[in-house]
């Protein structure tokens, strides 16, 4: 056994060597037949002995499905950066730490600290890693989470070839934070063959390091890039520079470009370089980081609550591209709100092939300048990376043919009624989208929570089973719906147990899924926690409404005006009469981390996030702490501004409220990744 722990230690010396060469420097040195020989062997042994060293290359293949992710928390904390987008806030970032460091010379002037030099490193765009090595050898791995606390996710991370499992540093503990990515090469490879092609790289990365599975996350051939040590208990350095050589000296990988820089103005132009070169990477980034060199320096200017007064994210543009506009539909909500959507000519974006762009209304079209510019030409961004909205004409010429605005109900032909910026279809009872979708929304996962419910099902059971209202659903028998296409007898059943399940429910959900007007899962979330119970919020003035923080006169009214509609107070009638008992949800205090930066923070979401609902991103708020409201005033903290806010975030950037509005930021701050 002795010669064959011997031979297996130095066949992972030389696979480790040669991992190193061909994922970290990109240097190979032997064959592929040659690697192979060296791996298959150490199998052989490890299959002949019954043993497997801890820092064998075979465990990157991915062990058996994890039941979850266990909290770490760091030793060290992962701090976010502040941002800026032009040479403006750059130089208002560089004023703040002259001032800074000349306050500290005057009060020290046996020690001052030298004039800042800086170092520009690229900002990277997949999931934030943070390694621990314990004399030598890795034996965690997280996710940044809230910057305190992570998820493990050591497994999946063995997966990932030019991570070193063991280091020649063993004289303590330290953390090595980084970046895991998915090659846009890799991502193409993989999607050549996938039953299910995956749709950019940065979601590739992050799903692939929060899968259960590390033989999943070992399919997508991640990488990692490495650039700080948040912590040690023996090591110091002196500038970035030796930590840089630190890191190479480690066998970590270490973007190539890293640049460092005595003036402002060279950083500049460095961030000019990167911008006009981005697309020439072979993996996302997103901007650039600038950060002060020398390490005393940082320590003197420390942290603010949020960031490091030492560093800034340059953020990018977001990539724009040109197209053709091809068409523009009205499509009819559940609120009988018309709602133009434009579709291009495919183009691909940022890594996206882009068909459909939303335009908001009439008002927007014409604002950017597209009310003749069907057949023509067409700027197009992806706001944030995420959701593509059309920008504006690419040609001064009328060139194209004209978008007219309806006015009658595309879908019933009932004449439409403008209502602010907005047409709205005024036959709620015969205008088929309305029915269908107010039925969907009903039985949606955040309102009733009907399971198998789909819109699908909504346009089956109107067409066939006359449902013209939610109440309707509780009136269907296994007769009504055995005779339908596609349900059988396991299907019916299921669908009738999912009505009788949901007769049982939280009244703030029931509230939702009325859908009453101008109202969300924050507004319903009051009433409920506020009054109760249904009668009470359906008898509720407007004086009681408005009294309310987080209800204006618009909304009271809204609210108001709906539990007084004979149709309303029917259908809700029904539905208790057929056993619909919706009941206030008593929540026991949740025991949050005072620590958070959202603990005890009023927060107002708006806009559309992509990764969640802005109702699941409030529960997560709650649960770390924070007030959500619907409205912004001077009470308000923060601003959560998703794709195409608008009077709320112009109102908090009046006010000069904290807006948080890349999303990448908030899944951090809320201990997640995008995925």
């Amino acid at each position: 056994m002795t010669d064959f722990a011997s031979e297996m230690r130095t066949l992972i010396e030389a696979i480790d060597t040669h991992n190193y060469n061909y994922y970290t420097l990109d240097r190979p040195v032997v064959s592929d037949a040659e690697y192979d020989k060296l791996y298959d062997r150490l199998v052989e042994l490890e299959q002949t002995t019954g043993t497997t060293l801890p820092n064998s290359p075979t465990l990157r293949v991915g062990g058996e499905l994890l039941k979850g992710f266990e909290p770490h928390r760091h030793l060290s904390r992962l701090w976010s950066l502040d941002k800026t987008r032009d040479k403006d806030g750059l130089n208002a970032w560089l004023t703040r730490v002259l001032k800074l460091v000349g306050d500290y010379n005057k009060n020290n002037p046996e020690q001052p600290l030298p004039h800042p030099t800086f170092v520009v490193e690229l900002k990277f765009d997949g999931l934030t890693l943070n390694l621990t090595y314990d004399q030598g050898r890795l034996v965690q791995a997280s996710t940044r989470g809230n910057g305190a606390v992570g998820e493990g996710i050591l497994e999946q991370v063995k997966t990932i070839r030019s991570v070193p499992l063991e280091i020649p540093y063993k004289d303590g503990i330290i953390e090595v934070q980084g970046e895991g990515l998915m090659f846009l090469s890799v991502l193409d490879q993989y999607n050549q063959t996938a039953a299910e092609p995956l749709k950019n790289a940065r979601n590739a990365a992050a799903g692939a390091l929060r899968n259960l599975n590390p033989k999943t996350t070992a399919q997508r051939k991640l990488n990692a890039f490495f650039y700080n040590i948040g912590y040690s208990d023996n090591i110091r350095f002196d500038n970035h520079q030796e930590m840089v050589a630190f890191l190479k000296d480690n066998r970590f990988k270490v973007s190539p470009d890293t640049n460092y820089f005595d003036s402002i103005d060279d950083v500049m132009s460095q961030l000019e370089k990167i911008g006009s070169e981005r697309l020439s990477y072979d993996f996302l980034i997103d901007g650039a980081v600038v950060k002060v060199a020398d390490m005393r320096t940082r320590e003197v200017l420390g942290y603010t609550d949020k960031f490091p007064r030492w560093a800034i994210a340059f953020k990018f543009e977001a990539e724009e591209v040109t197209t053709v506009l091809e068409s523009v539909s009205w499509e009819v909500g559940r609120t009988g709100k018309i709602t133009p959507v434009a579709r291009v000519e495919p183009v691909d974006l940022a890594g996206v092939t882009v068909q459909n762009c939303t335009l908001n209304n009439i008002g927007d079209i014409e604002r950017k300048n597209l009310k003749h510019a069907l057949g023509s030409l067409v700027y197009i961004r992806r706001s944030n990376d995420v959701i593509p909205e059309i920008l504006g004409k690419a040609t001064e010429e009328s060139d194209g043919e004209e978008i007219v605005c309806p006015t009658q109900c595309p879908a019933c032909g009932t004449e439409l009624e403008q209502r602010g910026a907005h047409l709205f279809c005024p036959n709620r009872l015969g205008c088929r989208p309305q029915m269908i979708g107010r039925i969907t929304h009903f039985a949606s996962r955040d309102a009733m929570d009907i399971d198998t419910f789909s819109v699908m099902t909504a346009e089956q059971l109107y067409q066939e089973c006359g449902v013209r209202d939610p109440a309707d659903l509780y009136k269907l028998t296994y007769d009504d719906l055995i005779n339908l296409d596609r349900f059988g007898e396991k299907k019916a059943n299921k669908l009738l147990a999912a009505f009788d399940k949901s007769k049982e429910c939280d009244l703030s959900s029931f509230l939702f899924a009325l859908g009453i007007p101008n109202t969300g899962k924050t507004t319903t979330r009051v009433l409920a926690d506020h009054f109760g119970s249904l009668e009470k919020v359906m008898h509720a003035s407007i004086e009681e409404l408005i009294s309310l923080h987080d209800v204006g006169g618009i909304v009271a009214d809204s609210i108001y005006t709906f539990f007084r509609d004979p149709l309303m107070q029917d259908s809700i009638a029904r539905m208790q009469a057929a056993g619909v008992q919706p009941r206030a949800e008593e929540k026991p205090a949740a025991a949050a981390d005072e620590s958070h930066p959202f603990f005890g923070k009023t927060i107002v979401l708006t806009g559309t996030l992509s990764a969640m609902s802005r109702d699941e991103a409030a529960d997560r708020l709650e649960a770390l702490g924070a007030k959500v409201t619907g409205s912004v005033s001077k009470k308000t903290d923060i601003v959560i501004a998703g794709e195409s806010a608008g009077s709320k975030l112009a109102k908090a950037q009046s006010l000069g409220i904290r807006v948080i509005d890349d999303e990448q930021e908030l899944l951090e701050l809320l201990g997640l990744q995008q995925s």
